[in-house]
């Protein structure tokens, strides 16, 4: 299983600098207090000074402006608005590979990645070459087409846990479905959820949770009936203990638990080594499903996403985010016996007009295609080691209470010494000195999710150069907050 490497902050208990669960795979990272990486950020910093000197937001400021008369808080999702790091939210125009630029004309080194979807890149050339040649054909036909044939291939033979795949638009779309499904194979109606776990903003899934909602510091949202969420039973993340009261004390009425394999929408938080078998084994003994929701970490950690990367394989899976190559998209899927309740093969009803279009079929389709090129998750692993590693390490040396992971493409810091096993850990965090430094980081061109509580993710388009421009601005800005 999972061994540590550099360190543990994050998931196995001792309060050191980083995480790195290997999983068995070995791989170089080069730490960034090397003397040749401090010679490059030396160097760069004079670049970065240059470009703060020119930092605007103006064009931001007026469109922001607008924005908010006429739109909720003036964005179409919350934590977008920067009211928990402060400032002026930016305005995007245009990306591609690892950088973003903004309507102001400054440029980002992007660790955001659309929250998760652009694993290889922004506006990849071959994508968009092949999305171009779709739209020949129509954007959405509204009937069956090959193309959603080839990606259900492509994802039946790459997550261990499906069998059958049935393609909606979103991952909350898909978190919905797999839930009424996992009611109506087992005949139960009460759920199980981890604090600070987020899967969407569907009624029963607003308990307790993660993204905006932990981003924002809402409570359980109004809006709500109690209804929605009465059969909804919460644990802590990592709490086997917890995990095991709540099967005891609700015998027999637990239809399934659904879980983020490495939680992303607290931030960065990897299960303790044995926590996810842990989980497997009290499900199956207690006839209820165990549901793995890797829209975000869904061919991120590994090609067959965290379920290959750990081993552990549960009875249904929601996907999302790569799969539609940056366009929406998400999906369900699992055992065959369990699929074939959705309708029209079962009695499971549900539907969507755009599923399966087009467009996010022939953009999934390419991505994952790139992703099974060698070296890949080769290379993802040691440029997210080398940009955690280095900013965990400056962010030590300016003296601050720092402790951070990463698996792959996918990784997190907390200003907390940790370790970080849950949501109450998470929210240990120092929020006003991440916000400084989110702040500073903007200025020195670099775009982090604007929240502490919310994951970061590289791409194969992020460069050596990228990791090292990066290390150098966080250098800076943390020896100034």
């Amino acid at each position: 299983m999972a061994g540590a490497v550099a360190g543990v902050g994050v998931g196995f208990g001792l309060s050191c600098s980083t995480t790195k669960l290997s999983h068995g795979h070995s791989s170089s990272s080069s730490s960034s207090s090397s003397k040749t990486t401090r010679r490059c950020c030396v160097k760069m910093a004079v670049s970065l000074d240059e470009k703060k000197k020119n930092y605007t937001l103006q064009k931001s400021e007026e469109a922001f402006a607008a924005a908010k008369e006429l739109m909720p808080g003036g964005v179409n999702s919350p934590v977008r608005a920067f009211k928990s790091v402060g400032g002026q939210p930016i305005l995007m125009d245009s990306v591609k590979g690892s950088h973003m630029w903004d309507i102001d004309g400054n440029e980002y080194i992007d660790y955001v990645g659309s929250w998760g979807p652009a694993i290889i890149g922004h506006a990849d050339d071959e994508v968009l070459a092949a999305l171009a040649e779709t739209m020949k054909k129509g954007t959405s036909f509204g009937a069956p087409c090959l193309l959603e044939n080839t990606l259900a291939e492509m994802v039946i033979s790459a997550v261990p846990s499906i069998e059958m795949v049935r393609f909606v638009n979103s991952g909350t779309e898909a978190c919905m479905g797999v839930l009424r499904l996992a009611r109506a194979y087992t005949g139960k109606e009460r759920i199980i959820k981890f604090e600070g776990c987020y899967h969407g903003h569907a009624d029963p899934f607003l308990v307790k949770a993660g993204s905006g909602v932990a981003t924002l510091g809402l409570p359980d949202s109004p809006g709500v009936p109690k209804g929605a969420t009465y059969e909804t039973l919460t644990a802590p993340f990592n709490d086997i203990s917890a995990v095991e009261n709540l099967f005891e004390t609700n015998k027999g009425e637990i239809a399934a638990m659904i879980l983020e394999p490495v939680v992303g929408n607290s931030g960065f938080i990897a299960p303790k080594p044995e926590f996810l078998n842990a989980i497997r084994k009290i499900t199956k003994e207690n006839g209820a499903l165990l549901i793995f929701d890797e829209v975000m970490t869904g061919f991120r950690l590994s090609y067959g996403g965290a379920q290959e990367y750990f081993g552990v394989t549960p009875d249904l899976t929601t996907l999302g985010k790569i799969i539609g190559g940056g366009l929406p998209v998400g999906a369900y899927g699992g055992r065959r016996e369990i699929m074939e309740m959705v309708a029209p093969a079962g009695p499971m009803y549900q539907a969507g007009t755009l599923s399966g279009n087009p467009l996010a079929m022939t953009a999934g389709i390419h991505t994952l295609k790139r992703l099974q090129e060698p070296g890949s998750y080769t290379y993802l692993d040691k440029i997210t080691g080398e940009l955690v590693q280095g900013i965990v390490d400056a962010g030590k040396k300016a003296g601050h209470a720092m402790c951070g992971g990463y698996i792959r493409g996918m990784f997190g810091f907390f200003f907390t010494e940790g370790p970080v096993y849950n949501f109450e850990d998470a929210k240990k965090s120092d929020t006003a000195k991440f916000a400084r430094f989110y702040r500073g980081m903007l200025e020195e061109g670099v775009y982090f999710a604007p929240s502490q509580f919310e994951a970061g993710f590289t791409s194969l388009a992020h460069t050596p150069e990228d990791i090292q421009k990066t290390i150098a601005a966080a250098e800076k800005v943390l020896q100034q907050i």
